[in-house]
């Protein structure tokens, strides 16, 4: 069965995407959760126009976030963290935090774009990923240090 998304499904597709799925999982789910509708010839004709007619709209939007990207990449942020006195952080260091950070520093990022692979549960060096766009992301360094010290210096 073919599925046009409505919106993005994790790990099925896009929104706008025409995806096939058994039908069962089309019927039962993604069309009364209004993740998808049947796509019959006459919803593609739709779609395709629509999608015609936002393609300089979509254009720009990306053009935006790769101009945000190009700002963001140089950063390095420090993260403050409340330590034991183990010398281990009461709380992980996670997306949020990094996201609240990028904003303090003048970039308007939503903690849903940024993803961290491990979250910080110790003093040291991360990396979190920032998602603009479904085709542009950037890798931002940063580095979790103890409340009320400042970043060591560059040996």
């Amino acid at each position: 069965m073919q599925i046009i998304l409505i919106e993005d499904v994790q790990g099925l597709g896009y929104k706008n995407d025409i995806v096939t799925v058994k039908d069962g999982y089309g019927r039962n789910y993604l069309i009364p959760q209004h993740k998808g509708i049947v796509a019959t010839e006459s919803a593609k004709k739709v779609l395709a126009e629509n999608l015609r007619q936002r393609a300089h709209k979509l254009a720009a939007i990306k053009k935006a976030a790769e101009e945000l990207a190009a700002r963001i990449e140089p950063l390095s942020l420090t993260i403050a963290a409340k330590v034991s006195e183990a010398g281990t952080l009461y709380a992980a260091v996670g997306a949020a935090q990094v996201a609240a950070e990028i904003n303090r520093q003048g970039y308007e990022v939503d903690a849903k774009q940024v993803t961290v692979k491990e979250p910080a549960k110790e003093l040291g060096h991360y990396v979190a990923t920032v998602n603009l766009h479904r085709e542009v992301s950037v890798e931002v360094p940063f580095e979790v240090v103890a409340e009320g010290e400042e970043a060591p210096a560059a040996e």
